[in-house]
């Protein structure tokens, strides 16, 4: 599998939201990383379907929708109706995991599992098979420019050895505090789709800074 950047629109900047996409489209980056908040699951809003609707008329990537959400199977459709690729649900808000999976799949969208920094890697034994991809939180969820969690790291040489015997295709995200400082250490431990939010819209140059990630992980 090839590395893969996926900006997190999160730290766009609100009031430009169509230049920030267009540079997304214009940059090395390989998927747009868009975080659906409630403000019940997490404390945090953030976008709603209408912003969403208008972020895929734009959009030339893949659209990696992140749901921060509780009752995620109510909306499934919406979100594959609104332009989504990839819909990554939380373990923690899914009673029914496996029929969530099988219904974001039955949609014509790729399945993902997001997991809390708390969350052990062992809760994905009996699904890692029929996951696209399980997105490990590095930051507690909510909230973007938050510092890394180094036990990160654990988790997913954890996951890789579980995608390595089960022969799943899974990709491992990483999701929350990624730099350039660690990319390549988490590349190394197994995962192979880096978020990074802040430290790509908050610098001086973020189509360079885009570069520089993909040139890290290469």
């Amino acid at each position: 599998m090839s590395n893969l950047i996926a900006p997190s629109i999160l730290a766009a900047d609100f009031a430009n939201l169509q230049r920030d996409i267009e540079m997304v489209n214009n940059s090395e980056a390989d998927w747009f990383h868009i975080d659906i908040m409630d403000g019940v699951f997490v404390p945090n809003i953030s976008f709603g379907m209408p912003v969403l609707k208008a972020i895929t008329k734009h959009a030339k990537k893949t659209i990696d929708v992140h749901l921060m959400i509780v009752n995620p199977d109510q909306y499934i459709q919406t979100f594959a109706d609104l332009g989504a690729d990839i819909l990554t649900v939380h373990y923690e808000a899914c009673t029914h995991l496996h029929r969530t999976v099988q219904a974001i799949k039955a949609a014509g969208m790729k399945a993902g599992v997001a997991l809390n920094p708390h969350t052990p890697i062992a809760v994905l034994e009996d699904i890692i098979e029929d996951l696209d991809v399980v997105c490990i939180m590095s930051v507690n969820p909510g909230f973007g420019g938050q510092s890394f969690i180094e036990n990160t790291y654990k988790k997913v040489s954890q996951l890789k050895h579980l995608i390595d015997f089960t022969e799943s295709e899974c990709q491992i995200e990483i999701d929350g505090g990624v730099t350039s400082y660690n990319a390549n250490a988490l590349i190394e431990a197994g995962a192979n789709v880096l978020v990074a939010g802040s430290f790509v819209f908050g610098s001086e140059n973020p189509t360079q800074t885009i570069a520089d990630l993909k040139k890290t992980i290469e």
